[in-house]
């Protein structure tokens, strides 16, 4: 993998902080250091920083803030000590960016050291601000725009939380590889519960591209009462 830095944005809604901490123990897997930064100072809903513990135990390092990760879950503050992973280059760093254009604002804080980044935007189609291209580029124009970042990779999450269906990922695959084709950045990923993974690498009727994609993941930020 060229690049360390992995820079994770969406829409509110668009499970980049699932895919995030997914993405944190697939690197793991490869990769001796890795840490998630918390840049989420927007929205006080489903963040890195409350799975500290379980990524801990996963070997995963979490940069937030320096006053305690659980005590300031709702405090919009950052500590220096994210610069760590971000600088060391022994690191792969995941940064969790907030959910609107005005959370991808605090990029701009680290800019001097976010060169050559894997920019990844996430993207629900079943979201009505993402649900068709002209509406994606737009939005990711937007984050862009604050962020002073330019998206290089495109991930297809198009979910219904735990009652997602093949038919949702089919069809955010349709609507995201339309956006690739014509931005011209790489389509990656077809996320999806483990599961749903299973079934459709099995299932004849889905296509080699679009099982050649699949990136199963695990649901930790949903208690068993949420849909």
């Amino acid at each position: 993998m060229e690049n360390r830095i992995h820079i994770v944005f969406g829409h509110f809604g668009s499970g980049k902080t699932e895919f995030s901490i997914n993405y944190a123990l697939y690197l793991k897997e490869q990769y001796k250091n890795v840490a998630i930064c918390d840049l989420d100072i927007i929205n006080m809903y489903f963040r890195s920083r409350e799975k500290t513990d379980f990524l801990a135990d996963q070997g995963i390092e979490v940069y937030s803030s320096s006053r305690g990760h659980q005590d300031v879950l709702d405090v919009p503050a950052l500590d220096a000590s994210i610069l760590k992973p971000i600088q060391n280059k022994d690191y792969q760093a995941i940064l969790d960016v907030g959910g609107d254009p005005k959370g991808a604002l605090i990029l701009r804080t680290y800019s001097p050291y976010l060169v050559d980044t894997d920019n990844i935007f996430v993207i629900n189609t079943n979201r009505p601000e993402t649900s068709n291209p002209d509406a994606i580029i737009a939005y990711m124009n937007q984050i862009e725009g604050m962020g002073g970042i330019k998206a290089n990779t495109l991930i297809n999450n198009t979910h219904m939380l735990k009652d997602t269906s093949m038919e949702d990922v089919l069809k955010g695959y349709s609507i995201v590889k339309e956006v690739s084709e014509r931005v011209g950045i790489e389509f990656r990923y077809n996320v999806c519960k483990r599961d749903l993974a299973e079934a459709m690498r099995s299932d004849p009727d889905v296509s080699n591209e679009v099982k050649d994609k699949l990136f199963p993941i695990d649901l930790y930020f949903r208690s068993d009462w949420m849909s």
